[in-house]
């Protein structure tokens, strides 16, 4: 029974001689343990270097855009005007803009660039019509059919005709041609035919014409324009006035001379100083009545 508690004490003894020596080792370099103490040491496992898994990445989503859903966005404008995509200030982006696929109409006027054109050709007796007939002063082979470019009281540019005598042909041209470059309007130029060849339904259509083998208005002799060396120009701006007679009674509108309006023939204007160039003179000159739409070769 007794020597049960020495073993028990020794036992004790040992294991705190190895508890001491453990410690010593744990605690000292392992150049000043003794071989025993490193050899009895437990090595500790080298700690885990901690890892990180590898990045991952969603996929994107894919998105549908409607058009219904897009708000236009516009570059701001560069120092040199306004971007292309920019709402342009003299109207809508050219992207915007309908594309036109016919001509845009044009705007009735002169044409840009027009000139004036001219043409003298002889006539016959079935192009005169009813304008010319068996006893007239001039027969039809002395009379020339004038082709003139004019401007009508809209401003349109216009093709008309004059039949004259052939000895003032090339003059009746040089008229015109001072007229239209100066932009003086005629309502229509004609020939009297398409008028039954009568001088009121001629005047009262405001027709401007030579050629009419037809008496004088007081009917002594033969007119001016019989020959074909007269010429009347737009009848109801300017009229034929004698002793309160008006002809064409529209021309009554234009009895103040002094309100001059287009069409209208006026001392010292253009019209006047043209005819006055190729030394025709001017029915509103007359002393006895006035015939402001006449002009004649021989002043008459």
């Amino acid at each position: 029974m007794a020597a049960r508690p020495v073993a028990v004490l020794t036992a004790a003894l040992v294991c705190a001689a190895g508890g001491i020596a453990l410690a010593v080792a744990r605690d000292a370099p392992d150049e000043e343990l003794p071989a025993a103490a490193r050899l009895a040491a437990p090595t500790a496992a080298p700690a885990p270097v901690p890892t990180s898994p590898p990045p991952t990445f969603a996929a994107p989503t894919p998105s549908i855009v409607t058009p219904s859903s897009v708000t236009p966005t516009f570059a701001p404008s560069s120092p040199r005007g306004p971007s292309p995509l920019a709402p342009s200030p003299r109207g809508p982006s050219p992207l915007a803009t309908p594309v036109r696929t016919s001509p845009a109409p044009s705007a009735p006027g002169p044409s840009a660039g027009t000139t004036f054109r001219s043409s003298i050709t002889p006539v016959t007796a079935a192009r005169l019509g009813s304008s010319y007939r068996a006893g007239c002063p001039v027969g039809v082979d002395d009379l020339r059919l004038v082709g003139v470019t004019y401007r009508d009281l809209d401003g349109r540019v216009q093709e008309g005709e004059l039949v004259v005598h052939a000895d003032v042909a090339s003059a009746v041209v040089r008229v015109f041609r001072a007229l239209y470059e100066a932009d003086f309007p005629l309502a229509q130029v004609t020939t009297v035919e398409s008028f039954g060849s009568d001088d009121n339904r001629v005047m009262a259509a405001n027709v401007t014409s030579a050629y009419n083998c037809r008496r004088t208005t007081s009917g002594t002799g033969f007119s001016e324009h019989a020959y074909g060396r007269a010429i009347d120009l737009n009848p109801i701006q300017n009229p034929y006035v004698r002793e309160g007679t008006v002809e064409p009674p529209a021309g009554g509108a234009y009895l103040d001379r002094s309100d001059v309006r287009p069409g209208m023939v006026v001392a010292g204007d253009a019209v006047v100083r043209a005819f006055a160039a190729v030394g025709w003179e001017w029915g509103g000159n007359f002393r006895r009545l006035k015939d402001y739409q006449h002009f004649s070769a021989n002043g008459r």
